[in-house]
């Protein structure tokens, strides 16, 4: 069977429920007391969201979010109620389609900021190093190479946008927009949240270069909500792949990018359906993350 067939693409005919957002990749559902996320298969580059859908990147992202939420519970608390799709009762229409995909969670009210710890000097943070030597204002010594460690991870956030890309803003700048107090706060958990899973990663030989945290607040409150340490919002490299000045084949939808920068796409159009065996090895890749954090089997592909 081609995994292709697999793929949830939209959850809307599967959730007895009014849809309040629908995003690149969840769907965000009101169960009046709670939210219900939802997490699809659907796989975006460049804005776009491709054609097919990546079988079982809902379950990895949804299960792992899942594992990690469970695991910084001490270090911080977070939005989940159950991951239990028998729970729902008759809202979920079909339960099998939706299971290891749903989270029911509190509801909370979002800050617009993203906030992103890195740990080494690379993508759009080696691109801002190159031009001023600083990332989102903070100086960084001379001589980095790409891919180096800093010499300890720095907290740089964005301002959140809804349609387009989210901004890189310096401490200051998010210090107008949520208050120092906040801001201290959210950088404060960002670093000691990014601390705790980079040392769980490295003893399953796996370096966290770099990853994005979302919170909301709760009675004024600071909690973890949408999903962490997955890899649609960390930047995974295995050690034994590590070297400076490369592009590191990072454990995500690298098959994805690098099929897309072998053609003609223009990236000001839809792509053309990726083919087959670039959703089988983008699929595996999910799997193998899954497995390779939490020592467990999600589910296997032939």
């Amino acid at each position: 069977m081609s995994a292709t067939t697999q793929a949830l693409s939209t959850a809307e005919h599967l959730v007895d429920a009014p849809l309040l957002y629908k995003g690149k990749v969840r769907e965000l559902y009101d169960l009046g007391e709670h939210f219900l996320i939802v997490v699809t298969d659907r796989i975006s580059a460049f804005d776009y969201i491709l054609d097919p859908a990546i079988p079982y990147k809902g379950d990895v992202l949804n299960s792992l979010s899942a594992y990690w939420f469970e695991q910084t519970a001490d270090l911080l608390e977070n939005h989940v109620i159950h991951t239990d799709v028998d729970q729902l009762g008759s809202i979920a229409k079909d339960p099998e389609a939706l299971r290891r995909r749903i989270m029911v969670t509190r509801k909370a009210e979002r800050i617009d900021i993203e906030c992103v710890v890195r740990g080494y000097i690379t993508g759009g943070g080696w691109r801002q190093y190159e031009t001023s030597g600083a990332v989102n204002g903070i100086e960084l010594p001379a001589g980095l190479r790409k891919n180096s460690p800093l010499p300890e991870p720095i907290f740089t956030p964005a301002a959140k946008n809804d349609v387009g890309h989210d901004e890189d803003i310096p401490f200051e700048k998010m210090e107008e927009l949520v208050g120092a107090a906040l801001s201290a706060e959210l950088k404060n958990k960002s670093l000691a949240l990014y601390a705790y899973a980079r040392k769980v990663c490295a003893e399953q030989g796996i370096i966290l270069a770099d990853c994005k945290f979302e919170f909301g607040l709760i009675d004024g409150k600071v909690i973890l909500i949408d999903e962490i340490f997955t890899p649609d919002s960390s930047r995974f490299w295995a050690e034994d792949k590590y070297a400076l000045d490369i592009e590191i084949d990072s454990m995500d939808k690298e098959p994805v990018r690098t099929y897309l920068s072998g053609t003609d796409w223009d990236k000001n159009s839809a792509p053309d359906p990726l083919p087959d065996h670039v959703v089988q090895e983008t699929s595996r890749r999910y799997l193998g993350i899954y497995e390779r954090l939490t020592g467990q089997s999600l589910i296997s592909i032939s």
